[in-house]
């Protein structure tokens, strides 16, 4: 088993640290690093940047030769941890003697140490691992003050009453905080466009942890239902499906058929991570498509009907109208006068 000490408060620091001990190569973009690494230790890259607000956002998409321990300790800092598993699995503990607790593909976790212990991360040999950090930096200073803000309530939810105990939550499987994760991989802008999109995501994803843990202390019902890990991978997969073939002719009978999911779970899953159904989804993805369209190329209304796989120019301008509060030949038009009118 490799053992890797990260002594350090800072994202450079932690960078240059883990590239002493796995090789590769850092680069920096903006306020973004990035760690390559193709290895007889490892081979993927981590990416972490230092936001606003004592935030820190860590994505680690990592496949390691041997089991290995990354050992975390942040002098004179207490972060809260916000920790997300899309794929694999990895375990945490307080020290290297403390109990063991694993985070599975697509769900949740909350880690906190109020006295200050390591944060030790156990990744397993051979196995692909698609994990996000947030790290926010709570102080019992900032809790006490009025305009208390993001640290002060964190502080106040996971230090109570001063408590020096160790806190862990791992919550349930959370499809929507998933989407989150590769919206951020998919961002193409750049310098500080990039970073604004980033932060929003990542306070996005944060509140969907919280809410999660709320909802989870508060026993209410269970948003994960009775989907299995298997069918969470399914419905992903019935997600991108849809946005890569929007045009074509697509159904539930036949979502199902190729993913293997009954539709009950099809649908349940798809409220779960878009908030609709399977079909308002599907229409949702071409509606949107077609305002692209619209707005950035010279089809026609006929043209852009027939190309997001809609039959019907009447049904289409309905629903159109119905998401932008205008026809598609009115939108079209404003989109041709904005040059003028700037």
């Amino acid at each position: 088993m490799k053992t890797t000490n990260l002594n350090t408060s800072t994202i450079e620091a932690m960078f240059n640290q883990l590239k002493n001990n796995f090789g590769g190569n850092v680069e920096k973009e903006s306020k973004e690093y990035r760690l390559e690494l193709d290895n007889d230790m490892a081979v993927g890259s981590i990416q972490g940047i230092a936001l606003a607000g004592g935030i820190a956002y860590v994505d680690f998409d990592m496949t390691f030769s041997e089991n290995t321990t990354l050992l975390i300790n942040t002098p004179n800092k207490n972060p809260i941890y916000f920790a997300y598993c899309s794929a694999g699995s990895m375990a945490h503990s307080f020290g290297n003697a403390g109990e063991k607790n694993e985070l599975n593909s697509f769900q949740t976790g909350i880690i906190a140490s109020p006295s200050g212990d390591d944060n030790v991360l156990y990744f397993k040999k051979d196995e692909r691992l698609k994990v996000t950090l947030i790290s926010v930096q709570s102080t019992k200073q900032a809790s006490n003050t009025k305009k208390e803000g993001l640290k002060g309530k964190l502080y106040k939810t996971f230090f109570k009453d001063g408590s020096l105990k160790n806190y862990v939550y791992i919550g349930s499987q959370n499809l929507k905080i998933a989407e989150k994760v590769e919206q951020i991989k998919a961002i193409k802008q750049e310098g500080l466009v990039k970073t604004l999109l980033l932060q929003g995501l990542v306070h996005v994803i944060l509140a969907l942890e919280i809410e999660q843990h709320t909802e989870d202390v508060k026993n209410t019902e269970n948003q994960l239902g009775g989907l299995t890990t298997r069918e969470m991978k399914a419905i992903r997969a019935a997600s991108a499906h849809i946005e890569a073939h929007f045009d074509d002719q697509i159904s539930i009978a036949q979502l199902c058929s190729e993913f293997s999911i009954s539709p009950s779970k099809l649908q349940e899953g798809f409220k779960l991570m878009h908030g609709r159904t399977v079909t308002d989804h599907l229409r949702t993805v071409r509606v949107t498509k077609a305002e692209d369209y619209l707005k950035n190329t010279d089809m026609n209304i006929s043209e852009v009907v027939y190309s997001i796989g809609f039959s019907s120019r009447s049904y289409f301008s309905k629903i159109f109208k119905e998401s932008y509060n205008c026809s598609p030949s009115e939108y079209k038009m404003a989109q041709r006068e904005l040059p003028i009118s700037a």
